[in-house]
């Protein structure tokens, strides 16, 4: 058999005298074994090491030196240094990463030549020992076996014969949890909710390993804190609080997540001071990795569009950052609605929303955009999105859309605003909405007939002409029996 033994020694001092903060830098014991796990199934915590029984798979990583090569490559604790020793059995793999700790060569001759200081059993016996002329392991394997078990007990006899290999090592394996779910207690009473951040940094980059391991993304998971206190101001104070975040994609890198962490907890109100975080994950899928290029200048730096609106969403809110969704509607007011951003990434991404959303816009989203003719009320820009219409060019619909259709002055027989408007293309006529009228509210039917026009001051504007309703909504040949009643409307501006 082969073991190797890793140990992480911080090399940064702590910022302030006297502060341990400098033991959380370090992954939990539990995330670094589960970090191990990729290199061999055979992982386990003997006193302060990591063991690693890799005889079986040590060829398929290319031999000792490769291994070792990917251990340090992959070092899950970048800001430590990694120690590293190994051994036919565990117990002189632990041997010697102790002498390499304290900055000794190891012996030639292992195990006999090991200092009796680095055999944890003996630990607790060593004066007896070196009063008995015993400085060594092979000193106290040449004691009668008999009065050694006697006088020490059998946990050095029998640690004597797993390092010679006389008996089987026998050790309880790490297995991954089916679920991500760790505690930490916090250096010190976080009494905001920002000084979380810090902590649940380590729990995320816990859970990380964990998803690297298990080779899945997580899409939405659950930070807990305890509250310090039980009673304030006389109102009874719940055990803990705790906040949700989800993601659009799955997520394993902690970058994204750290980031939509620290909106929401900048924003998060503490009933009082915390001690204590969990960190758990709600909801996993497997991981199907990164959408890489072998071209450079297709691997573009920054932030994908999902990160930037889940971002912006933890920032300012779910109802302030909205996309179109398209409607299955001929009416230009009804085909699309604003929804939340974030609830719509996926075709966001893919551009499929935008394309088909983009035709009109309801008077219900919340924000205005700045148009070049003032006092005039118009929705966001969608000017550069193509527009799919059947038998419709595409230039026919118009980039801005009023809120409200504002009825036209007749001036000379013409629609007027700013100036006599001058019809240039149309009609396009737009017949629709009888079967969706709710009982006892008003007529939702459209007849109207829409033109691309031209104002001396405006430019191109959208109009329409109502068109008159037939006396039966069953009349089959109603639309060619009525002519225009003369009332036009301004419904959108061109840009």
């Amino acid at each position: 058999m082969r073991w190797i033994a890793l140990s992480w020694q911080l090399e940064a001092a702590p910022a302030v005298p006297g502060e341990k903060a400098h033991e959380f830098a370090l992954p939990p014991r539990e995330a670094l074994g589960w970090w191990a796990l990729q290199f061999s199934p055979r992982v386990t915590w003997l006193d302060e090491a990591l063991l690693i029984e890799v005889s079986a798979c040590e060829r398929l990583w290319g031999g000792p030196r490769a291994l070792a090569a990917e251990l340090q490559s992959r070092n899950p604790a970048p800001e430590a240094r990694m120690l590293r020793a190994q051994g036919d059995t565990s117990l002189s793999a632990l041997a010697r990463l102790r002498l390499t700790m304290a900055g000794q060569r190891p012996p030639a001759d292992i195990p006999a030549g090991l200092p009796l200081h680095t055999l944890t059993v003996a630990r607790p016996h060593l004066d007896m020992l070196e009063r008995l002329g015993c400085r060594r392991w092979g000193d106290v394997e040449r004691l009668p076996r008999a009065g050694l078990a006697r006088r020490f007990g059998m946990p050095l006899r029998t640690a004597l014969d797993h390092a010679w290999g006389r008996l089987p090592e026998v050790h309880l394996w790490l297995e991954l949890p089916e679920q991500f779910d760790q505690k930490a207690e916090l250096p010190a009473l976080a009494e905001r909710a920002p000084e979380l951040l810090w902590s649940a940094g380590r729990l995320l980059r816990s859970m990380q390993i964990w998803l690297r391991a298990r080779q899945r993304g997580v899409l939405a998971f659950e930070l807990q804190w305890t509250l310090d206190l039980k009673r304030i101001d006389g109102i009874d104070l719940p055990p803990f609080e705790q906040i949700t975040l989800r993601t659009s994609e799955p997520v394993q890198e902690t970058t994204h997540l750290q980031r939509l962490l620290g909106e929401r907890l900048a924003q998060q109100k503490m009933a009082a001071p915390a001690s204590w975080l969990r960190l758990r994950s709600l909801e996993t899928t497997p991981w199907g990795g990164s959408d890489t290029s072998f071209l450079p200048e297709d691997n573009r730096r920054g932030d994908a569009l999902h990160q930037l609106v889940e971002r912006l969403s933890a920032r300012l809110g779910d109802t302030s950052v909205l996309t179109a969704v398209p409607q299955a509607d001929h009416r230009p007011d009804a085909m699309q609605r604003w929804l939340p951003a974030r609830d719509h990434l996926s075709a966001l991404k893919t551009g499929a929303v935008p394309a088909k959303a983009a035709k009109a816009a309801r008077t219900s989203a919340p924000t205005t955009a700045t148009s070049a003719i003032p006092a005039m009320p118009v929705m966001p820009s969608i000017a550069k999105i193509q527009v799919r219409s059947t038998g419709q060019p595409d230039a026919l619909y118009p980039g801005w859309l009023l809120p409200d259709p504002l009825r036209l002055e007749i001036r000379q027989g013409r629609p007027w605003w700013r100036g006599l408007l001058q019809p240039l293309a149309g009609p396009h006529r737009v017949e629709t909405g009888w079967w969706n009228t709710p009982q006892g509210a008003p007529p939702q039917r459209v007849l109207r007939d829409y033109y691309i026009a031209e104002s001396p001051a405006a430019g191109l504007v959208w109009i329409f002409q109502e068109r008159d309703r037939p006396p039966a909504a069953d009349a089959a040949d109603a639309g060619d029996a009525h002519a225009p009643d003369g009332s036009w409307f301004l419904h959108g501006l061109y840009a």
